[in-house]
């Protein structure tokens, strides 16, 4: 089977995760940027549930092995918090050295934003669970700068379409994404899974 569809395949498969977890909500939520959403998709219930948490975690994997040359990174990074346990599974099977980013500088120890090894140099492939205009990972990516190391991508389940993609451009870094949130209303519709309403609510939010 080809990584295209493969990708369709995991699509809908991610979409029936969702919809089978709860994730996805309706009505008013505030995002990272200060702005707010009238959905709001809630990918950190994933680990509490490990079918599905062993699910979404071969989808990275995959994504990964088809989207980037794995060798032209060294180490993954984990956004805080929701991105972490997905980072965590990746590194594991791709045998590449795991780090995190603090959103605030430690208070004890070395008071690092940067935990795990990392060396001047270094490639970092920065891992999210969704992006919308991309300001957590651009703060990740210039915590990562900080230290020595190097951002050129970052890879995530889902992109909203909401400027993310072009502000990491803008940054030099180039985005992967299993899925775009239009797609995902699409096949959300398809299920049934989310109305008429819900869906131009959706597609509405989308830049």
């Amino acid at each position: 089977m080809s990584w295209t569809a493969k990708q369709e395949s995991y699509k809908k498969d991610v979409c029936e995760i969702l919809v089978r977890i709860g994730a996805l909500k309706f009505g008013a939520f505030p995002l990272s940027d200060d702005r707010w959403s009238t959905y709001y998709i809630d990918l950190r219930l994933i680990p509490s549930v490990p079918e599905a948490f062993r699910k979404v975690g071969d989808v990275y994997v995959e994504l990964a092995k088809n989207a980037l040359d794995p060798r032209t990174y060294q180490r993954v990074a984990g956004i805080p918090t929701a991105g972490i346990p997905f980072a965590s599974l990746l590194s594991f099977f791709l045998l590449k050295p795991f780090l995190y980013v603090r959103k605030e500088p430690a208070i004890r120890g070395r008071g690092r934003r940067v935990e795990g090894l990392l060396h001047p140099g270094d490639s970092v492939l920065l891992v999210d669970d969704l992006v919308a205009s991309g300001q957590s990972l651009l703060l990740a990516a210039n915590a990562i700068a900080a230290e020595g190391g190097v951002v050129h991508d970052a890879l995530v389940l889902i992109d909203r379409q909401e400027g993310g993609e072009k502000a990491l451009a803008r940054a030099g870094i180039r985005l992967h994404s299993l899925a775009k949130m239009s797609e995902v209303a699409q096949i959300l519709y398809n299920l049934e899974a989310i109305d008429d309403d819900q869906m131009k609510g959706i597609l509405k939010q989308i830049q």
